[in-house]
């Protein structure tokens, strides 16, 4: 499921809300409804949860630093070995790391990443 950024108006996927609620920081304010959010990476947005309802959680509102909404060396790539830009970018083996890590089944995006989605696409590319 896909919806649009109400800040940006990026097309933005669907979160589980599992997800969601281990990255806010007040996640016992959520109603409790079986609703969907979306997740915005957009890196010029600070919106990075929404729903259709207008339900909006800020870059402020999170207890996990966003590595999409940061364009540092120090932001985090990959969430399940903490990874950041700065090191993937200067060391491409980090990338066969994670990997090996995800084809042994020792990652846990969808619950370490903001996204819920593997790391991998944000890495690097290496010729």
């Amino acid at each position: 499921k896909r919806a649009t950024c109400p800040r940006d108006g990026s097309d933005c996927k669907a979160v589980p809300a599992r997800t969601m609620a281990l990255h806010i920081k007040r996640p016992w304010q959520l109603d409790g409804e079986d609703r969907a959010f979306y997740y915005c990476d957009a890196s010029d947005c600070d919106v990075v949860y929404f729903d259709d309802a207008g339900v909006a959680f800020m870059t402020s509102d999170l207890r996990t630093e966003v590595g999409a909404k940061d364009a540092s060396a120090s932001a985090i790539l990959c969430y399940c070995f903490g990874v950041t830009r700065g090191e993937a970018e200067s060391d491409s083996s980090l990338r066969d790391f994670v990997v090996a890590q995800t084809k042994e089944g020792r990652c846990a995006c969808d619950t370490h990443s903001p996204s819920g989605l593997c790391c991998l696409k944000n890495f690097p590319r290496t010729t």
